[in-house]
């Protein structure tokens, strides 16, 4: 994963400009040659509210503008700025870095999600970053259903040199995930990565086959999976809260992904996931290469979404 620095920071900017034209090109509408009134305040809010950051937030973030200081001509520029400080306070206590648990050995995490989320790209991205900082990792094809995803995940073991373990197309997923863990145990490995095949959130059948998943890793280790990480794709937008609140009454999730930010004008639904679930969001993706995945900044990711330039104190 891409570190703090210009060069994530630049990535970052180019990477939300879809949801930057939707949340910071709407208020410039809104405040250019107009007042500051209860008409453009209300304008404010549906702006919020239609790029995902929730009502609950647009509205206090709107009453907060009308509250200030800001006179009857106000600046555009103020008022993003005024926003992406504020967002990042409600970002910020979910802004959590994924760490592995050196004491594990291994620290093992199941990796979940939807259809087409971006799991397995992920997965090899965190490989790769971890691979770099020296830890020894593993990788499980438990995505059975599609072979594609097993080629997937060998060629990225190649890249990063991390050991994949895979089966037969059709074969158990919980049965692989079980050999895994017992080879990871075996090889004294840092970190075991399941993947797991996509599965819709309203289909039982699919989500009992995750939790099976989870029933035959904790027969190894009582604590297993240690970690359990939902990806979102972020042009899914607010369908994102009914995905993590079905996994993480099936699954308990402990963290979150969300990838695909650069193609979607909708990456404001952080704010409300922020504000809803409280869960950890542990890294955002704004495009396919192993430096488009970095730890989540809120400041970063406020600034950006608002068109606020770090030089203006934000």
């Amino acid at each position: 994963m891409s570190g703090e620095g210009e060069g994530w920071r630049a990535r970052l900017k180019t990477g939300l400009q879809k949801s930057s034209a939707a949340v910071a090109g709407a208020i410039n509408d809104i405040f250019v040659k107009r007042p500051l009134n209860a008409a453009s305040i209300k304008d404010l809010e549906e702006a919020l509210i239609a790029a995902d950051l929730g009502v609950d937030a647009a509205r206090r973030l709107s009453q907060g503008i009308a509250k200030t200081a800001f006179d009857k001509d106000p600046d555009p520029a103020g008022i993003r700025a005024y926003l992406a400080a504020n967002i990042a306070e409600i970002l910020d206590p979910v802004a959590v870095p994924f760490v592995p648990d050196d004491t594990l050995k291994p620290h093992v995490v199941l990796v979940c999600g939807v259809n087409g989320t971006g799991k397995t790209t992920t997965i090899g991205k965190l490989a790769s970053h971890f691979r770099t900082e020296g830890r020894s990792v593993m990788l499980a094809a438990a995505d059975t259903f599609r072979a594609a995803a097993t080629e997937q995940l060998q060629i990225w073991g190649e890249r990063t040199g991390a050991e994949v373990i895979a089966a037969a197309p059709g074969a158990d997923a919980a049965g692989l995930a079980f050999d895994a863990l017992q080879r990871a145990k075996a090889q004294n490995i840092d970190l075991l990565l399941i993947d797991t095949a996509g599965r819709l959130h309203n289909k039982s059948d699919m989500m009992n086959e995750l939790k099976k998943i989870m029933r035959v890793l904790a027969k190894q280790d009582a604590a297993a999976p240690h970690s359990v990480l939902l990806i979102l794709d972020a042009t899914t937008g607010q369908n994102a809260h009914s995905q993590v609140q079905v996994f993480a009454e099936m699954v308990q999730v402990t963290g979150l992904i969300v990838t695909k930010l650069d193609g979607s004008s909708k990456g404001g639904v952080l704010v409300s996931l922020a504000e809803r679930f409280g869960l950890p969001v542990h890294a955002i993706g704004v495009g396919e290469q192993v430096g488009d995945l970095s730890p989540f900044a809120a400041a970063d990711f406020a600034n950006s979404l608002l068109d606020v330039d770090v030089d203006d104190g934000v």
